[in-house]
């Protein structure tokens, strides 16, 4: 118990030291309108900042990041399948999920949605 404790505190102070050491080092007094600007490079910004953005790339990003996750939650299966310690029952979760994702993939397919061009 005394192991745990002295551990805890030892993580929340490494903790503590990290965080004023980082607003330290990170506080900048030199500052002014050029750097307090977006623009840095010398040149004064050009047209509107709220330029539309195509939809379509914005859910191919979602879509992305919806099997970016996919893969994650693939990865322990798959090291599973490799030392063979799934059960049926695991096995039968894992088809489900792919069958699952199986069908979104048709769905944003059909839809259009992985279309780069047009």
């Amino acid at each position: 118990m005394e192991k745990v404790v002295v551990s805890i505190v030892l993580s929340v102070l490494l903790g503590l030291v990290l965080l004023l050491l980082g607003l330290f080092l990170g506080f900048s007094v030199f500052g002014g309108r050029e750097k307090s600007s977006p623009f840095e490079c010398g040149f004064d910004p050009v047209g509107s900042s709220r330029v539309p953005f195509s939809l379509r790339f914005f859910l191919l990003a979602v879509i992305f990041v919806v099997f970016d996750v996919e893969i994650v939650l693939l990865f322990p299966i798959v090291l599973g399948v490799g030392g063979c310690w799934l059960w049926v029952n695991s096995y039968l979760v894992l088809f489900v999920f792919l069958g699952i994702l199986l069908v979104g993939v048709v769905h944003e397919w059909r839809e259009g949605s992985l279309e780069w061009g047009e």
